[in-house]
């Protein structure tokens, strides 16, 4: 499968502006619901969503004049309705809370970043609550009918997410399948806050146990985590890249998962790989995959090839059951057996 996008490059100035200032306002009106109303109602009245959303309307009027001048709402003086584009958005809503909410500091300090003057996780730091909420939102959209598919036909009593973020995906299969239980691991404490009420949202606590910890730890230094020597499937998902990201441990981080999880027989592993450079490719960008490159390149996590990671999981002692398009450009599911 290839990703065909349609952004044609080069980008001209206007549109490079006007594109940086419409992800902004597109993030805004996510944030503040007007695209979910939209896809209820069909139609916003200015003053009465205003008034119920507690809004300075003279910013909401300038969002959504904004919006309208880029093609995504069309605006009739207080009357507001989606257009062809905003229904397009509303399914890649999180490729703008992934970008825009979570990665704007990184983006703005670019050039301080190239001198040296920054570090990412020294002085500079992402927005780690909206990075996970915009990965649950892709998970929705783009997602979740595919790794659904393909769990159908995998048995578990145990399901462990790694990087789960809010744990909406370990709640969502915990719940389809009775009789199981899970444990989502995130590293990030304002993450955690929000699976725990994820969890509690769905009817499942004390069922999915979310967990502040680094799998680093888990894998290196032998950091126990409850009920994890009895998962069944264990899943990560565009999370791989930073667990390698030490060339110094990285052809150890397969095996050490097996050794982590000793009764897992099944590997669910997804991440967005490099996007392959051709000779005379088309000149149109597909979404993410710039943003993802050089979000990663500024803080300094290296990525990888889809070849590269086969070649990785087979030295690991892997078997790829098979190697999965998974929603977002050049994104993959990787099946895996321990063998």
């Amino acid at each position: 499968m290839q990703w065909q996008g349609q952004a044609l490059t080069p980008l001209n100035p206007d549109t490079a502006f006007n594109g940086y200032i419409c992800a902004n306002v597109v993030h805004a009106l996510a944030q503040l619901g007007v695209f979910q109303h939209l896809t209820a109602e069909r139609t916003l009245d200015v003053p009465s969503f205003c008034a119920t959303n507690t809004l300075d309307t003279a910013v909401f009027r300038a969002l959504v004049r904004a919006a309208g001048s880029f093609g995504y709402l069309d605006v009739h003086g207080d009357r507001v309705q989606a257009t062809a584009l905003s229904e397009d958005v509303a399914r890649a809503l999180g490729f703008f809370t992934w970008g825009v909410g979570g990665y704007h500091d990184i983006f703005a300090n670019a050039a301080p970043v190239a001198r040296g003057d920054r570090r990412f996780r020294v002085d500079l730091e992402r927005d780690e609550a909206m990075v996970a909420l915009g990965s649950a939102q892709a998970d929705t959209a783009l997602m979740r009918h595919i790794l659904d598919e393909e769990i159908a036909g995998i048995d578990f009593r145990t399901l462990v997410d790694l990087g789960a973020g809010v744990s909406e995906r370990i709640s969502r299969l915990v719940k389809d399948r009775p009789g199981s239980r899970g444990i989502g691991i995130d590293i990030s404490r304002p993450a955690t806050v929000l699976a725990h009420e994820t969890v509690a949202r769905h009817g499942l606590s004390g069922t999915v146990q979310p967990v502040c910890a680094d799998v680093l730890d888990i894998l290196f230094k032998d950091h126990q985590v409850d009920g994890g020597d009895e998962a069944d499937v264990v899943m990560s998902f565009m999370f791989l890249h930073d667990l390698l990201a030490d060339p110094g441990r990285r052809e150890e981080v397969i095996p050490r998962l097996r050794k982590s999880f000793p009764e897992a027989r099944v590997f669910l592993l997804a991440d967005t790989t490099i996007r392959p450079r051709t000779e005379g490719e088309d000149s149109r960008l597909p979404v993410f995959s710039s943003g993802f490159e050089l979000a990663h390149a500024l803080m300094g996590v290296p990525i990888h090839t889809r070849e590269e990671y086969e070649r990785l999981f087979e030295r690991g002692g892997m078997h790829l059951r098979r190697t999965v398009p998974f929603g977002a450009p050049y994104t993959y599911l990787f099946v895996l057996e321990a063998s």
